[in-house]
Protein backbone atom coordinates (compact mmCIF):
# COMPACT_ATOMS: atom_id res chain seq x y z
CA UNK A 1 0.00 0.00 0.00
CA UNK A 2 2.79 2.45 0.72
CA UNK A 3 3.88 2.38 -2.94
CA UNK A 4 0.45 3.55 -4.08
CA UNK A 5 0.22 6.09 -1.30
CA UNK A 6 3.54 7.66 -2.29
CA UNK A 7 2.47 7.86 -5.93
CA UNK A 8 -0.81 9.42 -4.90
CA UNK A 9 1.04 12.11 -2.99
CA UNK A 10 3.28 12.75 -5.98
CA UNK A 11 0.33 13.07 -8.33
CA UNK A 12 -1.36 15.48 -5.93
CA UNK A 13 1.80 17.59 -5.86
CA UNK A 14 1.89 17.59 -9.66
CA UNK A 15 -1.83 18.43 -9.74
CA UNK A 16 -1.40 21.42 -7.42
CA UNK A 17 1.66 22.62 -9.32
CA UNK A 18 -0.19 22.43 -12.63
CA UNK A 19 -3.21 24.26 -11.21
CA UNK A 20 -0.91 27.03 -10.00
CA UNK A 21 0.74 27.17 -13.42
CA UNK A 22 -2.66 27.45 -15.09
CA UNK A 23 -3.54 30.25 -12.67
CA UNK A 24 -0.43 32.10 -13.85
CA UNK A 25 -1.37 31.41 -17.48
CA UNK A 26 -4.88 32.80 -17.03
CA UNK A 27 -3.54 35.88 -15.25
CA UNK A 28 -1.11 36.47 -18.14
CA UNK A 29 -3.98 36.10 -20.61
CA UNK A 30 -6.07 38.63 -18.66
CA UNK A 31 -3.16 41.09 -18.94
CA UNK A 32 -2.51 40.39 -22.66
CA UNK A 33 -6.04 40.40 -24.03
CA UNK A 34 -6.69 44.16 -23.67
CA UNK A 35 -3.72 44.86 -25.98
CA UNK A 36 -4.91 42.26 -28.46
CA UNK A 37 -8.40 43.76 -28.31
CA UNK A 38 -6.98 47.23 -28.91
CA UNK A 39 -4.84 46.12 -31.87
CA UNK A 40 -7.55 44.08 -33.61
CA UNK A 41 -9.47 45.87 -36.36
CA UNK A 42 -12.11 43.25 -37.17
CA UNK A 43 -15.20 43.88 -35.05
CA UNK A 44 -16.04 40.20 -34.61
CA UNK A 45 -12.46 39.53 -33.52
CA UNK A 46 -12.65 42.39 -31.03
CA UNK A 47 -15.87 40.89 -29.68
CA UNK A 48 -14.27 37.47 -29.36
CA UNK A 49 -11.32 38.94 -27.45
CA UNK A 50 -13.65 40.90 -25.15
CA UNK A 51 -15.73 37.81 -24.47
CA UNK A 52 -12.65 35.70 -23.81
CA UNK A 53 -11.28 38.32 -21.44
CA UNK A 54 -14.41 37.92 -19.33
CA UNK A 55 -14.12 34.12 -19.52
CA UNK A 56 -10.45 34.27 -18.54
CA UNK A 57 -11.33 36.35 -15.48
CA UNK A 58 -13.85 33.63 -14.58
CA UNK A 59 -11.15 30.99 -15.13
CA UNK A 60 -8.89 32.80 -12.66
CA UNK A 61 -11.68 32.72 -10.08
CA UNK A 62 -12.39 29.02 -10.73
CA UNK A 63 -8.74 28.09 -10.33
CA UNK A 64 -8.46 30.11 -7.13
CA UNK A 65 -11.53 28.30 -5.76
CA UNK A 66 -10.18 24.87 -6.76
CA UNK A 67 -6.82 25.64 -5.14
CA UNK A 68 -8.48 27.01 -2.00
CA UNK A 69 -10.63 23.88 -1.70
CA UNK A 70 -7.55 21.67 -2.17
CA UNK A 71 -5.71 23.54 0.58
CA UNK A 72 -8.63 23.22 2.97
CA UNK A 73 -8.56 19.44 2.46
CA UNK A 74 -4.77 19.22 2.56
CA UNK A 75 -3.21 21.88 4.83
CA UNK A 76 0.27 20.61 3.89
CA UNK A 77 -0.08 22.51 0.60
CA UNK A 78 2.30 25.41 1.11
CA UNK A 79 1.12 27.79 -1.58
CA UNK A 80 -1.89 28.19 -3.81
CA UNK A 81 -0.64 31.30 -5.58
CA UNK A 82 0.35 31.42 -9.23
CA UNK A 83 3.45 29.56 -10.35
CA UNK A 84 4.95 31.31 -13.39
CA UNK A 85 3.83 29.67 -16.59
CA UNK A 86 6.80 30.01 -18.94
CA UNK A 87 4.94 28.56 -21.91
CA UNK A 88 2.28 31.26 -21.76
CA UNK A 89 4.90 33.94 -21.26
CA UNK A 90 6.58 32.79 -24.49
CA UNK A 91 3.27 32.70 -26.38
CA UNK A 92 2.43 36.23 -25.18
CA UNK A 93 5.90 37.46 -26.22
CA UNK A 94 5.39 35.92 -29.64
CA UNK A 95 1.97 37.57 -29.99
CA UNK A 96 3.46 40.94 -29.09
CA UNK A 97 6.14 40.50 -31.77
CA UNK A 98 3.51 39.56 -34.35
CA UNK A 99 1.53 42.70 -33.55
CA UNK A 100 4.60 44.86 -34.16
CA UNK A 101 5.77 42.97 -37.26
CA UNK A 102 2.41 42.94 -39.09
CA UNK A 103 2.16 46.30 -40.82
CA UNK A 104 -1.05 45.59 -42.77
CA UNK A 105 -4.18 45.64 -40.58
CA UNK A 106 -5.65 42.49 -42.18
CA UNK A 107 -2.36 40.67 -41.72
CA UNK A 108 -2.25 41.82 -38.10
CA UNK A 109 -5.77 40.47 -37.48
CA UNK A 110 -4.71 37.13 -39.02
CA UNK A 111 -1.60 37.12 -36.79
CA UNK A 112 -3.70 37.89 -33.70
CA UNK A 113 -6.03 35.00 -34.50
CA UNK A 114 -3.09 32.62 -35.00
CA UNK A 115 -1.50 33.72 -31.72
CA UNK A 116 -4.78 33.42 -29.83
CA UNK A 117 -5.41 29.94 -31.23
CA UNK A 118 -1.98 28.77 -30.09
CA UNK A 119 -2.92 29.93 -26.60
CA UNK A 120 -6.31 28.17 -26.79
CA UNK A 121 -4.72 24.91 -27.90
CA UNK A 122 -2.19 25.06 -25.08
CA UNK A 123 -4.95 25.74 -22.56
CA UNK A 124 -7.14 22.91 -23.83
CA UNK A 125 -4.24 20.46 -23.47
CA UNK A 126 -3.15 21.75 -20.05
CA UNK A 127 -6.68 21.80 -18.63
CA UNK A 128 -7.32 18.33 -20.04
CA UNK A 129 -4.32 16.91 -18.21
CA UNK A 130 -5.24 18.60 -14.94
CA UNK A 131 -8.87 17.49 -15.23
CA UNK A 132 -7.64 13.90 -15.61
CA UNK A 133 -5.46 14.31 -12.51
CA UNK A 134 -8.49 15.63 -10.61
CA UNK A 135 -10.55 12.62 -11.69
CA UNK A 136 -7.85 10.18 -10.59
CA UNK A 137 -7.52 11.99 -7.26
CA UNK A 138 -11.26 11.85 -6.67
CA UNK A 139 -11.62 15.63 -6.96
CA UNK A 140 -15.00 15.37 -8.70
CA UNK A 141 -16.11 18.96 -8.17
CA UNK A 142 -12.77 20.29 -9.42
CA UNK A 143 -12.91 17.97 -12.45
CA UNK A 144 -16.37 19.31 -13.31
CA UNK A 145 -15.17 22.92 -13.04
CA UNK A 146 -12.09 22.15 -15.13
CA UNK A 147 -14.31 20.48 -17.73
CA UNK A 148 -16.41 23.66 -17.97
CA UNK A 149 -13.23 25.60 -18.69
CA UNK A 150 -12.16 23.10 -21.36
CA UNK A 151 -15.53 23.51 -23.06
CA UNK A 152 -15.20 27.31 -22.96
CA UNK A 153 -11.67 27.18 -24.36
CA UNK A 154 -12.86 24.87 -27.14
CA UNK A 155 -15.69 27.26 -27.97
CA UNK A 156 -13.22 30.18 -28.14
CA UNK A 157 -10.99 28.18 -30.48
CA UNK A 158 -13.91 27.33 -32.79
CA UNK A 159 -15.02 30.96 -32.82
CA UNK A 160 -11.50 32.07 -33.76
CA UNK A 161 -11.45 29.48 -36.55
CA UNK A 162 -14.70 30.81 -37.98
CA UNK A 163 -13.39 34.39 -37.82
CA UNK A 164 -10.16 33.27 -39.50
CA UNK A 165 -12.12 31.84 -42.44
CA UNK A 166 -13.30 35.37 -43.19
CA UNK A 167 -10.25 37.40 -42.08
CA UNK A 168 -7.38 35.35 -43.52
CA UNK A 169 -8.39 35.74 -47.20
CA UNK A 170 -8.29 39.53 -46.67
CA UNK A 171 -4.73 39.16 -45.36
CA UNK A 172 -3.79 37.23 -48.49
CA UNK A 173 -5.06 40.03 -50.69
CA UNK A 174 -2.94 42.49 -48.71
CA UNK A 175 0.23 40.70 -49.78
Amino acid sequence: MKFFSENFVELRQLYISQLRSLLSAEEQIVRALPTMLEKATDEQLKGAFQSHLQESELHVTRLEQILSAAKSVDPSIESTGPLKNKTLAALVDEAEELIVDAKDLSVRDAALIAAAQRVEHYEIAAYGAVRHFAQILGETAAAEQLDKTIQEEGHADHLLSSIAERVNPNARRAA
